[in-house]
C-alpha cells in the first residue's frame, strides 16, 4: 500500500500540483526551517520514496529502506498543512514503527540472500504493537463521533448524502430522513466497537466483512483517496499466523520445522519507546480540552487526533494591509496561493494567522510598507448552520503570536435557533 499510495501520488500529477507551484507553504509550528527541494528536486524525493516502498514489499535492505521512507514521507508531510489527512499522519506513524519492528526475517530477500539470520517467530509486541495503533484510529474516530452534530443532528452526513441522490439504485434513499442518522449512528458503533471484535477469533471473519463493506462503501460515496483500502488492507494484521502463512504458502514459501526466535537487542528499550509512544498517541486527541469555543469552529486541537469526516464547513476570508502612513492594500489571495491553499486557508485559524504574517512580511519588504498592519474579514459556515463572522477584523493578525496559545481573535460559533 506504500507502494501502490506513493507511485499514485505521482501519477496524479500532485508532486508538482502541490510541493513545486506553489510560491508559499503553510509550515507547522516548530518546522519552518522545512522547506521543499528546489526546482524539480521533489520528483526525486518522491523517487527515492517508491524505491524505498517497493524494498519494504520485498523485504530487501529492510531497515535503511523503512527508515528512507519514514524520514522522506514525514518530510513531505511537514511541508504544507494545508495538504494533512488522518491517513497520512497514519502512514507516517506507521513507516516509523516499521523501522523498529523485524519484517524482514523470514519471507524476504534479505533473507533469501543470506544478509539476515531468519526466524520462525517473534515477540507477541511486534504483532500487538501495530494492532494497538490500528485500534487507536478507530476508537478515537468513534469517540470524536460521539457529538450532538453527528448523532443528534446528522451533520454533515446530511449535507452529503442528499448532494450524492444521483447514485442508481440506492441514490433515493439518500433523500429520506432516516438515512442520514442510520448511517451517523452506524458509524460512530462501527469506529468504536470494531477493533474488539477483530481482535475476538469467532468474530474475526464477520468484523473484517464489516471493515470492508464499510470502507468500500464509504470510499466511494465521499472520495477519500486511499484511506478506505489502506485500513482493508492494515487490519489483516489481526488475522492469525495460519493465514498469513497460507498466503505466503501462494509465493512458494514454506512453514520452517525448526522455531528459531528472535531475540531482539535492548527489547526494555524498545518497550519503553513503545510506552512513550501510545502516551503521546492517548493524550494527543484530548488537546482540543485546553482551548475555549466549539472544536470544529476554531480548530484548535483538532489535528492528530483521528477526526474523520466530522465537518462540513466553508468560509470566505478576505485581507487588507495598512501602514502607519495611511497606505491601504488590498490582498488578493490567488496572487499568493494555490486554489487549495486558499480554501484551506480560509476554515483554519492558524493558517488565516500564518498568512497574515506573510502578508505583513511581504508588504514590508517589497511594497513600501512600514510596520504593516493586517486585517482579516471572514466568513465561515459550519455543519448547515448560517454563514457567520469568523475572525474579529478589529485585530491586527500581523501582531498576534503563531504558537499554541488560545486564539482570542476568533469570534465565537453562534448556532441557528
Amino acid at each position: 500500500m506504500l507502494l501502490f499510495s506513493s507511485a499514485r501520488f505521482v501519477a496524479k500529477g500532485w508532486v508538482r500540483l502541490l510541493y513545486i507551484q506553489p510560491k508559499f507553504y503553510f509550515t507547522y509550528e516548530g518546522f519552518s526551517w522545512v522547506h521543499p527541494m528546489p526546482g524539480n528536486g521533489m520528483f526525486v524525493v518522491f523517487a527515492v520514496m517508491i524505491l524505498c516502498a517497493l524494498f519494504i514489499t520485498l523485504g530487501l535492505f529492510y531497515r535503511a529502506a523503512a527508515a528512507g521512507f519514514f524520514l522522506l514521507f514525514t518530510y513531505v508531510e511537514l511541508l504544507d498543512k494545508t495538504n494533512y489527512l488522518n491517513h497520512y499522519y497514519f502512514v507516517s506513524i506507521v513507516s516509523m514503527v516499521l523501522c523498529f519492528l523485524p519484517a524482514n526475517k523470514y519471507a524476504s530477500l534479505d533473507v533469501r540472500f543470506g544478509w539476515t539470520k531468519k526466524v520462525t517467530h517473534i515477540p507477541n509486541w511486534c504483532i500487538l504493537i501495530i494492532q494497538l495503533q490500528i485500534g487507536l484510529v478507530y476508537f478515537f474516530a468513534g469517540i470524536a463521533k460521539i457529538n450532538p452534530d453527528w448523532l443528534l443532528n446528522a451533520q454533515p452526513l446530511k449535507i452529503w448524502l442528499k448532494s450524492r441522490d444521483y447514485y442508481p439504485l440506492i441514490g433515493q434513499l439518500f433523500n429520506y430522513e432516516i438515512t442520514p442518522y442510520l448511517f451517523s449512528w452506524f458509524g460512530m458503533l462501527f469506529d468504536v466497537f470494531i477493533v474488539f471484535f477483530l481482535w475476538n477469533k469467532k468474530t474475526r471473519p464477520f468484523a473484517y466483512l464489516a471493515v470492508v463493506v464499510f470502507h468500500v462503501v464509504t470510499g466511494h460515496l465521499f472520495q477519500i483517496g486511499v484511506f478506505p483500502y489502506v485500513m482493508i488492507v492494515a487490519t489483516w494484521i489481526f488475522f492469525s499466523a495460519e493465514f498469513h502463512q497460507k498466503f505466503l504458502s501462494l509465493f512458494k514459501v514454506e512453514k520452517d520445522a525448526d522455531i528459531l526466535n528472535y531475540q531482539p537487542s535492548f527489547p526494555s528499550f524498545w518497550l519503553t519507546l513503545i510506552l512513550i509512544h501510545f502516551s503521546i498517541q492517548l493524550i494527543l486527541p484530548f488537546r482540543y480540552l485546553l482551548y475555549p469555543g466549539k472544536l470544529f469552529w476554531t480548530e484548535q486541537g483538532y489535528r492528530f487526533s483521528w477526526r474523520v469526516m466530522l465537518m462540513e464547513k466553508n468560509a470566505y476570508t478576505s485581507f487588507v494591509v495598512k501602514d502607519k502612513n495611511g497606505k491601504i492594500g488590498e490582498v488578493r489571495n490567488r496572487d499568493h496561493l494555490t486554489p487549495q491553499q486558499e480554501k484551506q486557508m480560509s476554515t483554519q485559524p492558524d493558517m488565516i494567522l500564518q498568512f497574515a504574517h506573510f502578508l505583513a512580511d511581504e508588504y514590508n519588504k517589497n511594497k513600501g510598507f512600514t510596520a504593516a498592519e493586517v486585517y482579516a474579514d471572514s466568513y465561515a459556515a459550519l455543519n448547515g448552520h448560517p454563514s457567520q463572522p469568523f475572525i474579529d477584523n478589529t485585530v491586527d493578525l500581523a501582531k498576534q503570536p503563531v504558537n499554541f496559545a488560545p486564539k482570542n481573535w476568533i469570534l465565537p460559533f453562534q448556532p441557528k435557533k
